[in-house]
């Protein structure tokens, strides 16, 4: 008997728009013969089904089911690929976990911590051959905080939403002169906003996950965008920047990094895949830690599609290890 699936898309961020091209690549790739499909929208007070007819049917948030006709309809678990909140912050898995049903990301602790950039830094700090560039983290925008940035920390600068995700509201700062614009601008999207030193180096982003019961790290893919860093414009317009999988790194950087990557995966107690952005500095090649993305996405041209086919495994066999891990 088929396992029933909801695929989980939407959200509450500007997000969502992404969530929704990662779930329509999801819905027509997972294996049909083992799994029936359900995408659940997930809006602000708004839970809905689509059915073949058009008709929005509401989710039961007493159980997570919904109705259609005289059927109701409960599902075995949750394929998530819902970008940002209430995905990938733990509200959803928090949810999921009071109603006891399983789901292919990380749970809500997890989910909760890795979503704060300044958290997910302190905790991999200690993480041998790993290395984070200084930076300060922002709970409000007042000149109290624009003189301790120009006092502690020394251009240029990333400017970035704390808990945000698709680099919006991130901003390059050179000269201190644009440092208030870039602060307001990261404190629309967040309550705190991450302010840290450059690094000048090779930009990579590399994609992980556990399925049969086995951590994989994933071929590296190599970033070099036209723009002055991967914004949202480089991630998500063609043509802005070319990504090389896997990327040109040395036998030595690889076997490096496929160290490191299994320890951040253990360190954060991740499930399913994720993907961590990272660079190589330029002067010593040291592995710089950017972030870890915990609800990747899996567009057809996505980083983490691009790395599991680099290895030679079908997308949609991908896809069954993430559900099946789940049980």
């Amino acid at each position: 008997m088929k396992r029933k699936i909801a695929l989980v898309t939407g959200g509450y961020t500007g997000e969502s728009v992404i969530s929704l091209k990662s779930a329509a690549v999801v819905e027509k790739t997972i294996d049909r013969e083992l799994y029936d499909v359900y995408k659940i929208l997930i809006y602000p007070g708004d839970w809905h089904f689509l059915s073949v007819s058009g008709e929005k049917i509401p989710v039961d948030l007493n159980d997570f089911s919904i109705k259609i006709g005289d059927d109701k309809i409960t599902f075995d678990g949750v394929f998530n690929i819902l970008h940002g909140s209430p995905g990938e912050d733990g509200k959803l898995a928090g949810y999921f976990d009071m109603i006891g049903i399983p789901y292919n990301t990380c749970d809500q602790l997890s989910s909760a911590i890795t979503m704060n950039k300044g958290y997910t830094k302190a905790i991999v700090d200690d993480i041998e051959e790993l290395y984070i560039a200084k930076s300060l983290q922002l709970f409000e925008n007042s000149p109290a905080n624009v003189l301790r940035v120009e006092n502690e920390l020394t251009l240029p600068l990333f400017i970035k939403p704390n808990n945000g995700g698709s680099s919006i509201g991130m901003s390059k700062v050179k000269t201190w002169g644009e440092l208030p614009d870039a602060l307001e601008k990261a404190f629309v999207e967040d309550s705190q906003v991450l302010v840290e030193e450059f690094v000048s180096g090779r930009e990579f982003s590399i994609g992980c996950y556990k399925g049969k019961g086995q951590i994989t790290v994933l071929p590296a893919t190599e970033i070099v965008s036209s723009k002055e860093f991967f914004d949202f414009e480089a991630k998500y317009t063609a043509g802005v920047c070319e990504e090389i999988t896997p990327g040109r790194q040395t036998e030595e950087e690889v076997g490096r990094v496929n160290r490191i990557i299994p320890k951040i995966y253990a360190k954060l107690n991740c499930k399913g895949a994720i993907r961590v952005d990272y660079f190589l500095q330029h002067e010593t090649g040291k592995f710089y830690f950017i972030e870890v993305n915990t609800v990747p996405g899996q567009t057809e041209t996505s980083l983490i599609s691009q790395q599991v086919r680099a290895i030679g495994i079908d997308v949609r066999d991908f896809y069954t290890e993430l559900i099946e891990e789940m049980f």
